[in-house]
């Protein structure tokens, strides 16, 4: 039930919602973006192991998520809400734990310490740390406010707070990076930039706790949460059409997404000889973005959240295809073709977090029971397999095509480079679009009976 007697949801709850995810990425983003392109041409380690390293620390995900979401669905609201004193608690730690991930300073020491030392720092971040603020804070979105509009406006906010991060750290990173001479990443030089990125991520957490508000209280039945317990949670997560099509989506969505992202690092230094590139294609991915963020809302209200989903990832899947057999050698053409695919990328991302609310109240309807950590705990874990599936895929594959620190520059091998930057976020866009267009049930007829339906519930239960 909403709270009747706190401030109504306004700017000051998306601005604060957007710090959240800004916060988020400048960790977050850091890793996907840049931590295989650090651990293969500082620390020398290999892409395959990187992304080996990944997946299994996936393993420890499906505890840990799992985890914390049962933990957010047990704990009780206090005056500052159920969800936001996590982020008050564990934004230190994860800012930590994400710089000494990067110490280029360990460079010189043996491989097995590296591996190590990478296998240790990263889980300790991600399975962790990042777990224990990410999940109160996505779980949040459902307590700011009950209104499908203010649930595709926190969407719209959060992720242009993701934008934002990404602009920083994609766009702004290789300005500094990068020797301008030989194109190879100094790796000091990115220490350094780590630092400034885990400082920045616990001022925006604390921005996000100070300007949110939790209004929205419903009250679960502790007898009802015991009775359903994780495994009987797990079994009706299997049985869940909405959420098991969702968190397919969001692994390929994610595969598609990072493989784009991180591949710039290898794309515009190694097949274009132009690492400042990097700044241009990311402020052309920053426009596309703004334009999805204005655009989402109108669109999504007349036509439906999964539609326009639909829709934008088709055409940025096609636009990959073309990308690959047009071959631009001028790096203009290219980022401009790439502008494209963000452009049908972002209409997804803008409304990827309302989606998620759907299914959660999806999830309410279906079982009688409300666990917005636990569903999001699940969607949360997925979004990290497509992290590390999109790393692991992308290391295996540079692996496959020779690149090393002594081949980077070699024909067949930037070749390679360009085949993986354009092949494998075109089959995760198609892919994106056919599930939710044929499997993901949830369109918009459909959320919107079910709002109502909730919104009946509630009331009886006042």
């Amino acid at each position: 039930m909403e709270n009747k007697a706190v401030k109504p949801f306004g700017a000051k709850d998306k601005f604060g919602y957007m710090f959240g995810d800004l916060a988020n990425d400048f960790t977050f983003i850091l890793s996907s973006s840049f931590l295989l392109k650090f651990y293969t041409d500082v620390m020398g380690v290999s892409g395959a192991v990187v992304g080996a390293v990944m997946m299994l620390a996936r393993i420890v995900d499906a505890f840990t998520d799992v985890g914390m979401g049962r933990i957010c669905d047990r704990s009780k609201s206090t005056k500052n809400g159920k969800f936001k004193p996590w982020l008050l608690r564990m934004c230190g730690p994860v800012a930590l734990m994400s710089f000494l991930m990067y110490q280029s300073s360990l460079a010189n020491m043996s491989m097995t310490f590296k591996i190590a030392y990478l296998v240790v720092t990263y889980i300790l971040w991600g399975s962790v740390f990042y777990t224990s603020v990410n999940i109160p804070y996505g779980s949040m979105a459902s307590a700011i406010s009950a209104e499908p509009g203010d649930r595709q406006s926190l969407s719209t906010f959060r992720t242009m707070g993701g934008t934002l991060a990404g602009a920083f750290i994609t766009a702004g990173l290789p300005m500094f990076v990068y020797d301008k001479q030989t194109s190879v990443l100094i790796g000091s030089k990115f220490t350094l930039i780590a630092g400034i990125c885990s400082v920045l991520a616990i001022i925006f957490y604390l921005l996000c706790y100070a300007m949110t508000t939790e209004r929205v209280v419903i009250e679960i039945d502790q007898s009802k949460l015991k009775e359903n317990n994780v495994l009987k949670m797990l079994g009706n997560a299997v049985k869940n059409k909405a959420l098991i099509s969702i968190i397919v989506a969001s692994i390929v969505m994610l595969l598609a997404q990072l493989t784009l992202q991180s591949m710039s690092n290898y794309i515009f230094p190694n097949f274009y000889r132009n690492p400042t590139a990097i700044t241009y294609g990311m402020g052309v991915m920053g426009i596309g973005m703004i334009i999805a963020a204005v655009t989402a809302k109108p669109l999504a209200n007349k036509f439906g959240k999964a539609e326009i989903s639909i829709a934008s990832s088709l055409f940025a899947g096609i636009v990959c295809v073309v990308l690959y057999f047009v071959r631009p050698e001028n790096v203009w053409v290219f980022i401009v073709f790439q502008s494209f695919a963000w452009l049908g990328l972002g209409m997804f991302q803008m409304v990827a977090w309302a989606l998620i609310t759907d299914v959660i109240d999806y999830s309410e309807i279906r079982n009688g029971i409300r666990e917005d950590g636990s569903v999001y705990a699940l969607y949360s874990f997925a979004r990290k397999l497509g992290q590390a599936a999109s790393a692991g895929l992308s290391g295996s594959l540079l692996s496959l095509v020779g690149y090393s620190q002594s081949t980077q520059f070699d024909k067949d091998v930037v070749n390679g480079i360009f085949d993986i930057t354009t092949l494998v976020p075109a089959i995760g866009f198609i892919l994106l679009g056919l599930i939710l267009w044929f499997w993901y049930p949830l369109h918009k007829k459909q959320v919107d009976e079910n709002v109502e339906l909730l919104k009946q519930i509630h009331s009886e239960g006042k």
